[in-house]
């Protein structure tokens, strides 16, 4: 590691995505000059708790194999549950950078071809004040009714931002919608339209579950009318970080689920719900086998809470935390590999004030075992503010039990982003952090990041793209906190404690505007930079 005068400017990274999958939120088939919008401006959040009937007896005491020759009863009793959704924003003049992303977004070209331009200002129906006329959007997507007088449970990105909602019954019946309440954290959305005696769909446990169970998916895919897909249920827990939702439990599915597919169900051999269809897996934008829809028991938490408030209220820790690799436990001196580690504690939140440090991983939660840091966060998400929990923590290797009340989370904060200086030579370094350089966290650096003033330590201001650092995600603008659980308060410091190493291994704590999290760098089989 070697100490700069100056932060550098952060290099921007390219990369030719035309080779790499894609996860496609299944917005619905587009007919020529549409696209997909959803409802703000249309919410309306006081309404009472919903009447949904919930069936918790796991499939496989339902199914016998070899029984269903035919999905035809089971059809007949679940399509009139589900509904085609049609979303409409009216025409408007918008900025040329705003409509910039969509335009050159793949999913929109592989429909549209160029006809509207690059959002540069050139190309048709473009303004000469940098504004253009986006003409009425229309999209398609589907829905699940949940209860017999009209709240139908579907995606919050198919009726985001929409003018407009119809819905479309089983019986041919359309019907205008308005939004009770959205949740984009969960890519969730609770509609209602003004009917009695429908049809809702009965929701299963998604907690009981298996990967093998089959399930069939119902929606309006392509617009060629409701289809009913059949497969199994191929993974559990899935996440992916292109979708960037905060609360992701995916079920993973090779029903066959195609844009338009979004908000519709996937359900068991028994017709209960046991997902919202909601993305897919793809190179071209179709179905490739790998489907994901939001677990029941997920929709039903968001769904109640959105129907009797209009908003979601989740549990909140006030840490951060990441999963705890075989590279971190065995810095921390641990033998497991499961559980969630706690790189950063807010002061004065729950998990402050309970004793939670920097350092803790926690195995459990209320007697359930923890098995990661996005299980965690789930777990706690759920939780009403005012709960005590019992948390179970390993600490130097050592167990305990800390009790933690839950309080509300906040609302969200934005960091600035990562921006440096002139960049700097790291000087030969033959120690650890090989190819990293790092200068003081000054004022100036500190207003120039962003940096909280509870955080201290080292800025790093360059990273060599083919060093183990680079390679265990230190970038420019990070703030080295900790190396190998010593405290860094200067460039000078920080360079220090990496000398002399007794171990090419080196644990680093780090801030970025991402948040607070460990990094284990290996340098054991990497030449020192010169």
């Amino acid at each position: 590691m070697a100490a700069n005068q100056s932060p550098n400017h952060p290099t921007k990274m390219n990369s030719n995505s035309s080779y790499l999958p894609r996860i496609w939120l299944l917005l619905g088939s587009l007919a020529a000059g549409s696209v997909v919008w959803g409802a703000t401006a249309l919410v309306d959040n006081s309404h009472p708790k919903v009447d949904v009937k919930i069936d918790s007896t796991p499939i496989s005491s339902i199914a016998v194999p070899g029984a269903y020759a035919s999905f035809a009863p089971v059809v007949k009793r679940v399509e009139p549950s589900v509904v085609r959704i049609l979303v409409t924003q009216r025409a408007k003049n918008v900025p040329a950078q705003d409509m910039s992303p969509f335009f050159n977004n793949p999913a929109f070209r592989q429909f549209f071809g160029n006809q509207f331009g690059n959002g540069n200002g050139s190309g048709n129906g473009f303004g000469g004040q940098g504004t253009m006329r986006q003409p009425e959007q229309q999209g398609l997507g589907s829905g699940v009714i949940v209860s017999a007088d009209g709240y139908i449970l579907t995606n919050n990105h198919v009726v985001h931002d929409a003018d407009t909602i119809e819905v479309t019954l089983h019986n041919g019946d359309k019907m205008t919608a308005k939004v009770i309440g959205t949740d984009p954290k969960a890519d969730l959305a609770v509609i209602k339209i003004e009917a009695h005696n429908l049809p809702a769909i009965t929701f299963a446990d998604s907690d009981v579950i298996e990967v093998g169970d089959r399930v069939l998916a119902i929606g309006n895919p392509y617009d060629v009318g409701e289809t009913v897909t059949s497969g199994m249920v191929s993974g559990l827990s899935r996440a992916n970080p292109v979708l960037g939702l905060d609360y992701e439990d995916f079920i993973q599915t090779d029903a066959a689920i195609n844009p338009g597919n979004s908000g519709g169900a996937l359900v068991d051999v028994d017709g209960r719900l046991v997902g919202i269809n909601t993305a897919i897996f793809s190179r071209s934008g179709g179905f490739q086998g790998i489907g994901f829809a939001i677990p029941s028991n997920l929709a039903h938490n968001v769904m109640e809470q959105l129907a009797q408030t209009g908003k979601v209220v989740r549990g909140y820790l006030g840490v951060s935390v990441q999963d705890l690799t075989a590279d971190l436990a065995a810095q921390f001196n641990l033998d497991q590999h499961s559980g969630a580690l706690i790189a950063d504690v807010l002061p004065n939140g729950p998990a402050a004030r309970a004793g939670l440090k920097t350092g803790d991983v926690v195995t459990g939660l209320d007697g359930k075992p923890v098995t990661d840091a996005r299980h965690l966060k789930l777990e706690v998400a759920t939780l009403a503010p005012g709960t005590k929990v019992n948390l179970a923590v390993l600490r130097d290797g050592h167990g305990q039990n800390l009790t933690i009340a839950i309080s509300e989370q906040p609302k969200d904060r934005s960091l600035a982003s990562a921006d440096g200086g002139e960049q700097a030579s790291p000087a030969d370094d033959h120690g650890t952090l090989n190819g990293v350089g790092v200068a003081d966290l000054d004022r100036d650096t500190r207003d120039q990041l962003g940096v909280p003033a509870g955080i201290h330590g080292a800025v790093v201001t360059q990273v060599d793209p083919a060093s183990p650092s680079a390679a265990a995600g230190l970038q420019p603008g990070d703030v080295i906190e900790e190396i190998n659980h010593q405290a860094v308060h200067s460039a000078d410091e920080a360079t220090k404690l990496t000398e002399n190493p007794s171990s090419k291994k080196t644990l680093v704590r780090v801030w970025s505007k991402q948040g607070t999290r460990y990094v284990v760098v290996d340098e054991s089989a990497a030449p020192a930079a010169s």
